[in-house]
């Protein structure tokens, strides 16, 4: 990323970069130098095509829209900041920032790992950092003015600490400058090294997530295969184990060709790992070149799913299909399934 050299209450101004207009799937060269994928995944000839018709009707997102979202929008795109928001192509992008609720990306926009179902660009930054990126971050929440954060990152597989000592960083910055905003830091896995995971628990924040994804079965080909379901488990058990204070949570992206029986059983490991909060979505193909979705879950069965999580003992579940691990974060611990209606 380049400076234009403009700064708007003390956050550079960063020119857009390159890869705004490369096409999914090929190879573009960063602003800071390295070569990355555009959405993750490779074109490839055997491509399988997106199946024709209209999806159901439950998966129709509102345009986004209001006073709050163009701030919001407004502010991101002056400062390019990394939102999963944008980068992941969340259809509930409106709802959020309206409800002064964001998800920031910080160790850049560029994963090390390349799962199937991830939308974001993948490549090797080999330790490519910004270090102003903390208090830029910290500044950015206080500008946009929100009450509640999810600070997520790109696998940076690159650095000796996974970028442990970075992310924790950006949460001691925002916490500094927005003592009252709330903090959720969805981490990567840190290679399941926990003196990594203590780094980020031990920063300041009020939740820690780290997503299993899919089910034990699906993990390879849905993940990357640095990734793994027992790693998670573990990464999300050492969590609560080094601080019970902090909520633990994580997400299940459901239509991928998982069982009944198999959620429930991931219910069942989570719980046991003592896992709070656990969000059921609709899993979605972001391009041509990502998994095929094997079916469409109804509202009816993800309601279903929400009243076995709560019987099992989670905090909250949060179900519907078109929720994402950090939809309207901040209204999970009213146990209402945030507002949806099912």
């Amino acid at each position: 990323m380049k400076s234009s050299g403009k700064e708007l209450k003390g956050i550079p101004i960063v020119e857009k970069g390159v890869e705004k207009g490369v096409d999914s799937g090929a190879k573009y060269r960063t602003d800071a130098g390295f070569s990355a994928i555009k959405n993750g995944i490779k074109q490839r000839a055997d491509t399988e095509p997106a199946p024709r018709g209209q999806k159901p009707k439950w998966l129709r997102a509102k345009m986004p829209s209001g006073t709050g979202f163009s701030s919001t929008r407004k502010i991101v795109h002056e400062h390019r900041l990394s939102t999963v928001c944008e980068e992941s192509m969340c259809p509930n992008i409106g709802e959020c920032w309206n409800a002064g609720t964001a998800t920031i990306m910080v160790l850049g926009s560029v994963c090390t790992r390349a799962c199937r179902f991830c939308a974001v660009d993948t490549g090797n930054p080999r330790g490519w950092l910004d270090a102003e990126e903390p208090v830029n971050t910290g500044k950015a929440v206080q500008l946009m003015g929100l009450k509640y954060v999810v600070i997520t990152s790109v696998d940076r597989d690159d650095l000796a600490d996974g970028g442990a000592g970075h992310y924790a960083q950006c949460v001691r910055e925002i916490k500094r400058l927005n003592p009252e905003t709330a903090v959720e830091a969805l981490t990567p896995d840190f290679n399941g090294v926990h003196e990594h995971v203590e780094l980020v628990v031990d920063s300041g924040l009020e939740v820690f997530a780290q997503n299993v994804e899919t089910v034990r079965r699906l993990t390879h080909p849905v993940r990357d295969p640095r990734a793994s379901y027992e790693q998670t488990i573990d990464v999300l058990w050492h969590g609560k184990a080094h601080r019970p204070d902090v909520l633990t949570k994580t997400s299940l992206m459901l239509g991928l060709g998982e069982t009944d029986a198999e959620i429930l059983a991931t219910m069942d490991d989570l719980r046991e790992a003592n896992v709070d909060i656990l969000t059921l979505g609709q899993y979605l193909r972001p391009t041509p070149n990502h998994l095929p979705v094997e079916r469409y879950v109804s509202p009816e069965q993800f309601d279903a799913y929400r009243t076995e999580g709560l019987e099992r003992g989670f905090v909250e579940v949060v179900a519907g299909p078109m929720v994402r691990s950090s939809y309207r974060a901040e209204q999970v611990l009213q146990k209402n399934n945030v507002g949806i209606a099912v």
